[in-house]
């Protein structure tokens, strides 16, 4: 067993692992580089070390979740924190003795003739014949004073992941654009005390307020400028016109860009909806290139993450495979 695997023995909450660069060399060959070692990037690597690949994980150890206190609808799982269902993936996958962990932050890749080399902030480089990207998105906070540190927390966005915890509560939403009807009538089932919150009645139809009023959902037409809070919990909203109202729960689907720039550099194509272009088998439009949890998928949950990250695995054993077969 070699050095970066006996780390994986510390305790799980210790989440970062040494840099133990003379076990990681610019000559090596990864049959597979993953760069990102969360929830989709850890499923990958198990997949690829059943089967027998080297692989390499590149991770910085900062996951877009690492705010929000439990993690919920994944089976065997439900109710930890993040951090702990991550630190207990690593410590599964690195028994597999083909596959490392170097803790690092990839600035650049290229094409090469063996494959794809990686480079990462320290100066490391490394070779790959093939790469997954789980590398995640950058979430882009609402610029209301409180709004950050309440995110993942109470201010949420999605109710698969959090609606449970939170249902009867008196809710507001930030929300608008075509999908508010849609994602307003997710929040309803789980509370009747909604609450839309507003800059402008140009952020929807005149039909949508009407089948929002129609179902009970209050609607408030005001700026905010605060969210109080206890902690990450809210505790009341702050509007520009010096008025307040008390809350338990803010929805609030917010913009977001790729973490990592390398996939585009690398010509991967990407969708109007900022996302990495995949097909079934999580393969980019770039030969040898695959790209498995949140920079891929709309829906944005650990347990698909997984799923993600697993059939990515499948995918690029396949190809290797594939390709010594039919030399």
């Amino acid at each position: 067993m070699n050095v970066v695997q006996n780390l994986s023995n510390k305790k799980y909450n210790s989440f970062k692992i040494e840099n133990i660069a003379m076990t990681l060399t610019n000559k090596k060959l990864y049959d597979t580089i993953i760069v990102g070692g969360s929830y989709a990037g850890l499923a990958s690597a198990m997949t690829l070390g059943r089967s027998l690949r080297n692989v390499l994980i590149i991770d910085s150890g900062a996951p877009c979740n690492k705010q929000t206190p439990h993690s919920h609808n994944f089976l065997t799982r439900d109710g930890l924190p993040p951090g702990e269902i991550a630190a207990i993936a690593r410590e599964e996958v690195l028994k597999y003795p083909t596959i490392e962990f170097y803790d690092g932050f990839a600035v650049q890749g290229s094409k090469i003739s063996e494959g794809f080399l990686v480079n990462t902030s320290d100066g490391k480089s490394f070779k790959g014949k093939t790469l997954i990207f789980a590398t995640g998105l950058s979430d882009t906070m609402h610029d209301i004073k409180g709004f950050a540190e309440c995110w993942g927390i109470s201010v949420i966005h999605c109710p698969y992941c959090h609606g449970y915890e939170f249902r009867n509560k008196k809710t507001a939403i930030l929300a608008e654009g075509d999908r508010l009807i849609y994602f307003t009538s997710l929040i309803k089932n789980l509370t009747d005390d909604v609450t839309l919150i507003i800059s402008d009645k140009n952020v929807g139809n005149e039909d949508s307020f009407i089948t929002l009023q129609k179902n009970g959902v209050k609607i408030i037409e005001k700026k905010i400028v605060e969210i109080q809070h206890r902690n990450g919990y809210v505790d009341q909203i702050i509007f520009s016109d010096g008025t307040s109202e008390r809350f338990e729960a803010v929805y609030a689907p917010v913009p977001f860009r790729q973490q990592c720039n390398i996939p585009e550099k690398l010509g991967c194509e990407i969708t109007e909806k900022g996302l990495i272009s995949i097909d079934a088998l999580q393969k980019t439009s770039v030969d040898g290139v695959y790209a498995a949890g949140d920079n891929s998928n709309t829906l944005r949950a650990v347990s698909l993450s997984v799923s993600s990250g697993t059939v990515a695995g499948v995918g690029v054993n396949a190809e290797l495979s594939l390709e010594v077969f039919n030399k």
